[in-house]
């Protein structure tokens, strides 16, 4: 698949190096993963990302909790339905007592896993939507930075199978991208608390 694309991408250079000749092609390139890393939005999303993943972590850690509580009180009950020293009819209802707890906790794991399941795909489900609206948004300012300088083409230098040569002087990525921090309500210079870069959608 890697060779096919390879191929198809080549022969689509050679046509617009042919066509250049007579056109006056004029071409571009752009990071688009240093764009895309360096967008405001971008470090505003994976904020946002970070905190749902905060938020799910600790509804799921109060729910082990109770589980955890619950498989204690089994056990209890369990020891007191054997205790010799508690009257019969007594240790039948602690008997009948843990039957009842072990059925909750076989629910408690099964509604634990499929919400863990269920968090996990929110966060994917987010993290996916978020991209694609932010890729949209950079495309759109790609685009617009094209045109403004008069590009015809512009090639994403961050995938090596698209780019066989390019100059620097034509890379027009701190243009895109000091476009769309234009104005941004953070200081993109900084961190923003530590976040990382990416999006992460795994639960521990």
């Amino acid at each position: 698949m890697k060779n096919l694309r390879f191929i198809l991408v080549t022969v689509a250079l050679l046509s617009v190096m042919a066509f250049s000749a007579s056109a006056q092609t004029k071409l571009a390139t752009v990071d688009m993963k240093k764009i895309f890393n360096g967008y405001w939005k971008t470090k505003q999303a994976t904020a946002a990302l970070e905190k749902r993943k905060a938020e799910l972590r600790k509804e799921l850690k109060d729910e082990a909790d109770r589980l955890d509580k619950a498989q204690t009180d089994y056990k209890q009950l369990l020891d007191q339905s054997n205790d010799q020293a508690i009257a019969a009819d007594e240790r039948d209802k602690r008997k009948q007592a843990a039957a009842e707890k072990a059925r909750e906790i076989n629910k408690s794991k099964s509604d634990l896993d499929q919400y863990q399941r269920q968090a996990e795909a929110q966060l994917a489900d987010m993290s996916q939507r978020m991209s694609g609206n932010l890729v949209t948004e950079i495309q759109k300012a790609v685009g617009d930075k094209a045109k403004a300088g008069g590009y015809t083409m512009v090639l994403n230098s961050a995938t090596t199978e698209v780019v066989v040569y390019s100059d620097a002087k034509a890379d027009i990525t701190d243009a895109v991208l000091a476009q769309l921090n234009l104005g941004a309500p953070i200081d993109v210079n900084k961190p923003d608390g530590g976040l990382p870069l990416n999006i992460s959608t795994n639960l521990p």
